[in-house]
Parts: structure tokens; C-alpha cells; sequence
């Protein structure tokens, strides 16, 4: 299923103008924008193909500063309508054509959502029309009146706080906005749109680190808690792996297949690229190795694809409230030739960690005739990795 996003920034960020911080989603966080926190988020997510931002039209040039640093996926932006209603709907229709199955609709200012959440609205939709980012209600609800005086108590029985993403089977979502904006009344979300079209909507996790960030208030517990994410330390681990010819037709290294005379010879599919980086991620986090998780004598890894166990190790940083500063893979080989499927590699790399590309160096080096390598024997790959942990683990 090929996926899109659309990033709604058209908003002028009333509250946070008031207090005198601009539109707010071009605010400084860690610095970088709000925005480009969130555009990161799905530009470097492996299952998005491709994100559309939609923007107020007084606000390009502020756009091409934030988005320079971003070369893959991201399209031109499109302007905002005078409602969010009315700008998802330009966004929605600037996708149009045969190329997307479904669509994730996400608020700038909801600069922190992880890979997991996106993860979870994408495999919502194997089943459902729509699903949406959501937290059970927590706190006890109150109605009142205008005098605010409570009336009564509400119970949280069966109540969520809606999130973003939200994610719809892109047809369905575009005929809903269409029809919405024929309705005098303004919908609150998309899924609220998807509702009343009739379309079937499940919740998927969030998280409060999600929230969106509306005042000024907002934005300072934002800089405050990267502030906390900051007090990491850093861990460097190395990996080495190597593997054998054999008879085939094409090598796997660093997730791109590359033709050639022979294969490598392994349980899984023998990516050494992968293989070498996955331990380095293990040894930077102290949790073992490759053959410790998944053990070439359990069939169920039988010419498993390598990316699998590089994803797990990525998720294993993420437990530990970790992250990737950057990866290093060497491939050593006389053939065949890895230069020109060096991009490639890096890209294959990058997606499997939800890394920006530029966080990831492969290359390549020969044995000078020297060894099992320089006899054409096999390949070899070495691999780091640098990863920040919080100092109390």
C-alpha cells in the first residue's frame, strides 16, 4: 500500500502571536523548527512515500528555510485554505491520482510523534477506513456553563483524546472532505469528517509527548523536555561480519540487491552490511548480538530478510530511550563493485532506522589481493555506531 502524508502549518498560531513567538510552528525547538520536527518524522518513516506540507501563503519564505534541509519524499508545499477543514482538503487534493492507497493527516504542531505511533495509525488501516492517534481519557471531566460553574460531572467511560496522525484510505477521506465542504458547519478533525461520511474509524495508541502544542506555556515544557532528552550520553559500538560465495545470480548488502556471479551463502539472506551494523547497534546498548536474538539454528530466520534484525536492534534504542546519532559500514570486497550503490545503501540503511540519510556513511575497500577477500572468497563488512543513552541507564 503506498502511503502519503499531509502536514497542516497553515494556522497562524493565534495564541502563541499573543505572545509575541510568530506562527508558532516555526518556532525553535533543539534547534530546528517545530515544523521540521514533524516533517522529519514522515520524511524518514520507511512506510511514507511521500509528504505534501500545507502552508499559509505568508509564510513561504520561513517554509524554504525549514524545509532545505530536506531532499527526500517531501513535494512542494501547497498554501492553506482560510480553515484547517479547508487546507487539509488542498493538500488532500494536491495528491491527487492513481499513486496513493492512503493518506496520514498530521498537525505541525504535534512536532514529537514517534515512528511507533505512525506505525500503529498505518496498520490500522489493514482493517479499517480510518484510524487515528488517541489516549484514553485520564483526568475527571467537568461540563459548565458560561458562569464555568460545574453542572455536572461527564463520565471518562469510553472517552479518547484525539490525536494526529489520522490516517484514511486516501479516496474515501477526499470524497468525505469534498462533501464536508458543501456543510455550513466546520468539523472538528478528519475523523470526525470520516464519521459523519460513514466511514468506520479505529483508535490506535498515542502518547502525551504528542500532545499538541497550542500556547506559549506549550512551547516552554517542549524546550524543557528536549532540553531533559538532551542529557544523554554517548555509546559506541563496532560489529564484524563475513560470509561466503556460493552459487546465485546477485548479492544483498546493505539491503539492495546487486547483480552479480555469485551470492553469499548464510541462513538468512547474508546481508554482511546489516549484519556487521546490527551488532554494533547491540554492542553500543550492551544487549548481546545478532546471533543471541535471532540464532541461525531457529528456522524461522531461514533466509530471513536482514533489515528485520536491524529494525529490532533500532527498536531496542528506542526502549532504552535512545536514539542513533549516526552509522558507519564498511563493506571490504573486490567484487562487486559497491560504489555504485552507495546512495541507495545509505538510503535502504536510513529507512530501516528512521535516520536522516546524511546520519549514515557506507563505502567500500578491497584487501589488496590479501586474504579470504582478496582470493574472492567471500565479503566482509565492519560497522559503528554511535548511540546517545540516557546517564542513568
Amino acid at each position: 500500500m503506498s502511503t502519503a502524508a499531509v502536514i497542516v502549518a497553515a494556522g497562524r498560531g493565534t495564541r502563541a502571536l499573543e505572545a509575541g513567538l510568530g506562527a508558532k510552528q516555526y518556532a525553535v525547538l533543539g534547534g530546528r523548527t517545530m515544523l521540521a520536527h514533524s516533517i522529519h518524522a514522515f520524511v524518514s518513516h520507511p512506510r511514507i512515500d511521500t509528504v505534501v506540507v500545507v502552508i499559509h501563503e505568508l509564510d513561504e519564505a520561513d517554509y524554504l528555510i525549514t524545509a532545505k534541509s530536506f531532499s527526500r519524499k517531501l513535494r512542494p508545499a501547497v498554501f492553506g485554505g482560510a480553515t484547517r477543514q479547508e487546507s487539509v482538503l488542498l493538500g488532500l487534493v494536491s495528491l491527487s491520482g492513481p499513486e496513493f492507497d492512503q493518506v496520514l493527516i498530521h498537525d505541525a504542531a504535534r512536532p514529537f510523534v514517534s515512528a511507533e505511533i505512525i506505525d500503529a495509525v498505518i496498520d490500522g488501516l489493514v482493517q479499517f477506513q480510518g484510524a487515528i492517534a488517541s489516549l484514553p481519557c485520564a483526568d475527571t471531566l467537568k461540563r459548565a456553563g458560561n458562569d464555568r460553574l460545574v453542572s455536572e460531572t461527564v463520565s471518562r467511560d469510553g472517552l479518547w483524546r484525539a490525536q494526529t496522525p489520522q490516517g484514511f484510505r486516501y479516496e474515501a477521506i477526499l470524497a468525505a472532505h469534498r462533501k464536508a465542504a458543501e456543510e455550513p458547519a466546520e468539523f472538528t478533525d478528519d475523523a470526525s469528517i470520516a464519521e459523519w461520511a460513514g466511514l468506520k474509524v479505529t483508535l490506535t495508541p498515542g502518547s502525551r509527548r504528542n500532545d499538541k502544542i497550542t500556547t506559549a506555556e506549550d512551547l516552554r515544557m517542549a524546550r524543557r523536555q528536549l532540553a531533559a532528552d538532551e542529557a544523554l550520553e554517548p555509546h559506541i559500538g563496532t560489529g564484524f561480519d563475513v560470509h561466503r560465495f556460493a552459487d546465485g545470480d546477485h548479492v544483498t548488502l546493505c539491503g539492495v540487491q546487486i547483480p552479480h556471479n555469485r551470492r553469499l551463502e548464510g541462513h538468512s539472506d547474508a546481508d554482511v552490511g546489516l549484519h556487521a551494523l546490527t551488532d554494533a547497534i547491540l554492542g553500543a546498548i550492551a544487549d548481546g548480538d545478532i546471533g543471541q536474538h535471532f540464532p541461525p539454528s531457529d528456522p524461522q530466520w531461514k533466509g530471513a530478510a536482514s533489515h528485520v534484525f536491524l529494525r529490532d536492534a533500532g527498536r531496542r534504542v528506542t526502549e532504552r530511550g535512545g536514539r542513533i546519532v549516526n552509522v558507519d559500514v564498511t563493506i571490504i570486497c573486490e567484487e562487486p563493485k559497491v560504489g555504485p550503490h552507495r546512495d541507495a545503501m545509505q538510503e535502504a540503511v536510513a529507512g530501516i532506522l528512521n535516520l536522516d540519510a546524511q546520519r549514515v556513511c557506507v563505502k567500500a575497500t578491497t584487501s589488496e589481493g590479501l586474504g579470504f577477500t582478496g582470493r574472492r572468497e567471500g565479503i566482509a563488512a565492519m560497522a559503528s555506531a554511535m548511540i546517545l543513552l540516557p546517564a542513568a541507564h
